[in-house]
């Protein structure tokens, strides 16, 4: 989830990664709904088809437009809903299996980030990761280290709200509320970054936008 994120920023610009990203909704809500027979009503359904609009419309006005970045986008969405959907089940699967009936975050984030490591070793040693790292110059810029650290923390401060959140609600709910910092994201990101947009792109974000706080609003009704 993490390498296609990476990969997918690397081709195509914040805003459209946002507006993509309303995709993992609706895989969410299809996988909740045959995994845990959890039936959406009519208002979600609509908001998802908007969503869809949104990210096709925003693909084709998209003046930036690269084949490979939207496939990496597309293989994150399926990841990330995969993630979630698998989350939820071990959660649920802890609560028969242990005495406590539940594993609390810390746990969640250890067992989480532990299983992750093999496949991180391996892919920093299959793509010789290690040696490009020592040779970059950018190690020895201070705030480098500085941004990093940041960073570590915030993703860490992620997984551990993120455990939470899903203990207390579902995937596709945990998945919309998430749409809603798409907001600020998209417009961050044109504006930092100078993206150039049409004014159909333009729109077709806005729409993407609207239809996750539709979203939102028909899952809390």
């Amino acid at each position: 989830m993490l390498v296609t994120g990476m990969y997918s920023l690397k081709y195509i610009n914040v805003a459209m990664v946002t507006i993509l990203k309303n995709l993992t909704n609706i895989l969410t809500a299809i996988g909740e709904m045959y995994l845990f027979r959890k039936h959406q009503n009519g208002k979600v359904w609509t908001a998802l088809f908007l969503m869809i609009i949104s990210a096709v419309s925003g693909g084709v006005t998209d003046l930036s437009f690269d084949a490979v970045g939207y496939t990496w986008q597309i293989m994150n969405c399926i990841l990330t809903a995969s993630y979630s959907l698998t989350l939820r089940r071990v959660m649920d699967t802890a609560k028969q299996s242990t005495r406590s009936g539940s594993l609390n975050e810390v746990s969640m984030v250890l067992l989480n980030n532990s299983l992750s490591l093999p496949f991180g070793i391996f892919l920093i040693l299959f793509f010789n990761e290690w040696e490009y790292v020592q040779k970059a110059d950018v190690i020895r810029i201070p705030m480098f280290w500085v941004l990093s650290t940041a960073s570590g923390i915030i993703g860490l401060s992620i997984s551990f709200t993120s455990m939470w959140f899903l203990r207390q609600t579902g995937p596709t709910t945990y998945s919309l509320v998430g749409s809603l910092n798409k907001i600020p994201i998209s417009l961050a990101g044109i504006l930092l970054f100078k993206v150039p947009v049409s004014v159909p792109n333009l729109f077709s974000i806005l729409f993407g936008l609207f239809a996750g706080i539709f979203f939102a609003r028909a899952k809390m009704s």
